[in-house]
């Protein structure tokens, strides 16, 4: 057991040396997410699995509170709410249930935040073309080569891994930076 915590520390911390790579988009995702919160906007959140996890540690981090106590942000995550989604995939298909959400829910000038550690996610790619239809802007969170997700998002944020868990690990630690600089660019902090 030893062995495989030393090889997972060593996977991440050489991961993470590389991360340095992606300051300018995380910083552009985080000037784009505060400006649609600063409008009166808010921010949606999708993935599946742990990046659905992820989305909702992410939204309650700014609807709740991050660092200091603040007001609250708009923030959801569209895997929470179980009646809509085992409704749309049982009345659609599961490829549909984010993208019907985002219609439902989102307005122009929103911001969705597409998680998806391998940039394929059928239903996360169909959220994101909704939200572009809708003129929501969109930030990814995306690992490997980004996968198609990386050419629809404004913002591509891409964890260079082939690894699902260490991709993981990296989106909370952007997600987390990302939370950080919203509060700071709204004076929050």
């Amino acid at each position: 057991m030893t062995d495989l915590f030393l090889r997972n520390l060593n996977e991440h911390r050489a991961l993470f040396d590389t991360l340095d790579a992606l300051a300018a988009p995380v910083a552009q995702a985080g000037a784009l997410a505060a400006q649609a919160l600063q409008q009166g906007h808010k921010l949606l959140f999708c993935g599946n699995g742990g990046s659905a996890a992820d989305s909702q540690h992410l939204a309650a981090e700014l609807t709740g509170r991050f660092v200091r106590d603040r007001r609250p942000l708009a923030a959801l995550a569209l895997s929470t709410d179980s009646s809509a989604l085992t409704c749309i995939a049982n009345d659609y298909t599961f490829d549909e249930v984010f993208a019907r959400q985002v219609v439902a829910l989102g307005r122009g000038g929103d911001v969705l935040v597409a998680i998806s550690t391998s940039g394929q996610s059928r239903n996360v790619v169909r959220a994101v073309q909704e939200a572009r239809a809708l003129g929501i802007g969109v930030v990814g969170l995306l690992g490997r080569d980004g996968g198609v997700l990386r050419e629809l998002c404004d913002v591509a944020i891409v964890v260079p891994s082939p690894v699902t868990a260490r991709i993981q690990e990296a989106h909370i630690l952007i997600g987390h930076t990302l939370c950080g600089l919203i509060e700071e660019t709204l004076g929050l902090a």
